[in-house]
C-alpha cells in the first residue's frame, strides 16, 4: 500500500473522500498577479511607486522589460499546480517601439501581446486599473480629488480598462475579474471626510456608466483600511466600499492585508455571500500592517479556505493572489505562496465539514474542537504530495527555482 493509500483510508475513516477532494481542487481556478516579478513598476511610467505601496527589498534579478517578465511567470506557473489565470494591472500595457499613450487613453490593443502569451498557455486572465505611481496622483488623491481634471483622467482610465477587461473575456473566453482600488487619503485627521467621499462616489457612477457585458466582466472595488502616508483616513475605506457595492450591484473584493490587524477576512465571507452572487479575494499575509508577504500554510490562509469550502462558494469567491517580495527570490516568492493558496484549500477539502457542521447544529461544542485538533495531525501532507504528483509536480521546486537563477536572473543587469 503507497502512502496515499493509507492517508485515503485514514481521511474515509473521518467520512471524507480524498478523490473527491483532488478533483475539486484540480477544478478550481485561481487567479496569479504579474507584479511579484517586477515590484510592482510596471512598463508605462517611470514613476517610483506611490499612494500606500511600498516593495521593500533589492534581490537580483527582478524583470525589467515584458520578454523578462513573461518568462518568469512561464518559470513560476510551471512550478504552481492547478488552473490559472493571469492578473494585470493596466501599468503592464506593451507598446510598440515609439509608441506612448497615457493611461487614460489605452486600449485593448496595447495588451494583445499579454492575450497572445496566456492564450497560447491556456490561462485566462484578469485586470486591474492602475491608479497609483503616476503624476496625475495629486496630493495622494485621485478619484476623491477636488480638482476634476485629475479626476476626469482616471474616470477614462478606468473607462478603457473596462474595455479591455472586456476584450480579454472575449479573447480567452473566461468572465474578466475587473478590480477597482484606489489610495486616496490623508496623512493626518481631515477637517472633512464626507466631500472626497461624495467625489469618489460620483466618479464611480461615471466609470459605471460605460455599458458592458456583465457576464464576460466583474467589476470589484476593494476597500483598505489605510497606507503609508495615508495613516488617518483612507476615501475608499470597507464602509464605503461595501456599500456601494451593494448600491450598484457590482461584485465585493476583500483584500485580508486591508483590514484592522484584529478583523478576519475568514470571518466576513459568509456574509458576504449571502447578499452577494460573487465575492472576490486577494490573498496576502499582512505582518502588522498591510505589508504584502509571501501566503504561508498559516492559520488565516487555512481558515479563509475552510470558510470558502464549508460555505460550498468555490464556484462563487474569485480567488486572487496579491503580495510583492522583493527580499527574496522573485521565482520562488511566486511559487511558495501559489502552492500555499492551494495547499489551504486542500486541507478546506479534506475536513470532515459535514459532521463539524452536524455538531454544531447539536451544540456539540467540545466534541468539534476535539476533532478539529485531531484533524490536524492527519496525514494530508500524502494527500498534497499525491495532487503534486498528478499535476507533473514535486514538492522540491527550489533546485529548479536556483537552477533559473543562476541561468537567467543573475546575468540581467
Amino acid at each position: 500500500m503507497t502512502r496515499y493509500e493509507s492517508a485515503k483510508e485514514i481521511y474515509k475513516g473521518y467520512g471524507v473522500d480524498t478523490e473527491e477532494a483532488l478533483k475539486k481542487l484540480s477544478e478550481t481556478m485561481i487567479s496569479i498577479h504579474c507584479w511579484q516579478g517586477d515590484d510592482v513598476v510596471g512598463f508605462d511610467s517611470p514613476s517610483a511607486l506611490s499612494g500606500g505601496i511600498q516593495t521593500t527589498g533589492n534581490y537580483p534579478g527582478r524583470a525589467t522589460t515584458p520578454e523578462e517578465l513573461m518568462a518568469d511567470i512561464d518559470k513560476a506557473f510551471s512550478l504552481i499546480p492547478g488552473k490559472k489565470k493571469l492578473n494585470l494591472h493596466a501599468c503592464y500595457a506593451i507598446f510598440e517601439e515609439g509608441e506612448f499613450v497615457d493611461r487614460d487613453k489605452i486600449e485593448p490593443k496595447h495588451f494583445a501581446k499579454w492575450v497572445e502569451f496566456a492564450k497560447a498557455r491556456g490561462w485566462a486572465l484578469d485586470f486591474n486599473p492602475t491608479i497609483f505611481a503616476h503624476p496625475m496622483v495629486k496630493n495622494d488623491l485621485t478619484l476623491s480629488s477636488p480638482d476634476k481634471e485629475t479626476r476626469d483622467f482616471w474616470i477614462n482610465h478606468c473607462k478603457q480598462c473596462i474595455k479591455i477587461a472586456e476584450y480579454f473575456a472575449d479573447e480567452t473566453g473566461v468572465p474578466c475579474v475587473m478590480n477597482i482600488w484606489i489610495p486616496d487619503g490623508f496623512k493626518d485627521i481631515p477637517a472633512d471626510r464626507l466631500a472626497p467621499r461624495k467625489r469618489f462616489k460620483e466618479a464611480l457612477d461615471e466609470i459605471l456608466s460605460v455599458p458592458y457585458d456583465k457576464t464576460k466582466v466583474y467589476i470589484t472595488l476593494e476597500s483598505k483600511v489605510f497606507g503609508i502616508g495615508l495613516e488617518s483616513y483612507t476615501v475608499g475605506s470597507g464602509e464605503f466600499s461595501l456599500s456601494y457595492s451593494n448600491y450598484k450591484g457590482i461584485t465585493p473584493l476583500m483584500d485580508n492585508g486591508h483590514y484592522h490587524p484584529t478583523e478576519m477576512v475568514s470571518d466576513k465571507i459568509s456574509s458576504l455571500l449571502l447578499f452577494n452572487e460573487k465575492i472576490a479575494l486577494h490573498v496576502t499575509r499582512p505582518v502588522r500592517w498591510d505589508s504584502d508577504h509571501v501566503i504561508l500554510f498559516d492559520d488565516e490562509t487555512k481558515e479563509i479556505a475552510k470558510e470558502i469550502v464549508r460555505c460550498d462558494a468555490l464556484d462563487r469567491v474569485f480567488i486572487a493572489t496579491d503580495y510583492f517580495d522583493a527580499s527574496i527570490n522573485r521565482i520562488s516568492a511566486w511559487v511558495t505562496g501559489l502552492r500555499n493558496m492551494s495547499k489551504a484549500l486542500l486541507f478546506a477539502l479534506l475536513q470532515p465539514n459535514a459532521k463539524l457542521q452536524a455538531l454544531q447544529e447539536e451544540h456539540k461544542i467540545t466534541e468539534i474542537q476535539v476533532l478539529q485538533e485531531e484533524m490536524k495531525t492527519a496525514p494530508f501532507g500524502d494527500i498534497w504530495n499525491e495532487y503534486l504528483t498528478r499535476q507533473g509536480l514535486s514538492n522540491n521546486y527550489i533546485d529548479e527555482v536556483k537552477k533559473y537563477e543562476a541561468e537567467v536572473l543573475a546575468k540581467r543587469a
